[in-house]
């Protein structure tokens, strides 16, 4: 797959001396596998999890990310036996806010079955999008990774828009997140679609917190705003990729929510597009 015109445009000489550098490798580091972060093909892994891992690896992932299909309530260790087969690793998962405080123990354990070193909180709903209940949910994070951190695991909190858009007081959800939440505790899984979307730069993100970044959405924007395939759109991902070291990012997670049917010609072209970026 050609890098179209547009891409060429959008990030000029800065996207082709990056490429031809390797921005996916930190200097002195080890090439990092590209993931999936299996939401993008929900549909698919509801119906059929094993087949659908099958496929993934056969495009050429060696990570996944768990997240929706359902997979909270499948046999984890059937799962984990299938990745085992195929050369699949999930180092993170997605678990969500109420579930984790809910059922924190059978969250440690299906992360430990998976062989995930890091629990991901993907979401919060409309009830904690005010300065009370925002407040209150960034000290359960703190707890919640105290506790994991005891148990082996990891702790991180992705973003979507809403984290830089909403300002209670005038002070955006994003910025009391990175106030009152540890640092050296609590890492930030950085959705580079949605801080995009949001207005944000993706490098001063990163320029702020530098060592916090455990890992990338990567899922790209068309100029109109809708999501697509990586490769597609029109964030310069070279440009961000080259500040890889700042941010101490460990994982690439492939992930496209409005992924179109039948979901693996998308997937195909993200991967086909960051295994150029490795080059």
């Amino acid at each position: 797959m050609m890098i179209n015109r547009r891409q060429w445009i959008a990030g000029g000489a800065a996207f082709a001396t990056t490429l031809a550098a390797g921005p996916l490798l930190a200097k002195g580091s080890k090439r990092k596998p590209i993931g999936l972060q299996l939401y993008t093909v929900r549909e698919l892994f509801s119906k059929d999890p094993m087949g659908t891992l099958e496929k993934v690896a056969g495009i050429g992932y060696r990570e996944v990310e768990f997240g929706g299909g359902g997979y909270d309530k499948m046999d984890h260790a059937a799962l984990r036996k299938t990745m085992d087969r195929l050369g699949l690793k999930s180092p993170s998962i997605h678990v969500g806010y109420e579930a984790l405080g809910g059922d924190f123990d059978g969250a440690v354990k299906m992360a430990k079955t998976l062989g995930a070193d890091t629990i991901v909180v993907p979401y919060m709903g409309d009830a904690h999008r005010n300065a009370e209940a925002w407040k209150a949910a960034v000290a359960n994070f703190n707890h919640y990774a105290e506790q994991l951190k005891k148990a082996g695991i990891g702790f991180a909190y992705h973003n979507h828009d809403f984290e830089f858009t909403v300002k209670p007081g005038g002070t955006s959800l994003f910025d009391t997140l990175i106030a009152d939440a540890d640092p050296a505790l609590v890492k930030i899984e950085l959705d580079l679609f949605w801080a995009i979307a949001a207005g944000e730069d993706p490098k001063a993100i990163i320029k702020r917190l530098p060592g916090r970044i455990y890992a990338y959405h990567v899922k790209d924007r068309t100029a109109d705003g809708k999501m697509t395939s990586v490769g597609k759109g029109v964030v310069n991902f070279a440009d961000i990729f080259a500040l890889n070291g700042t941010a101490g990012v460990k994982h690439f997670y492939v992930e496209n929510d409005q992924s179109p049917a039948p979901y693996l010609p998308d997937i195909q072209t993200s991967f086909a597009t960051l295994s150029r970026l490795h080059a």
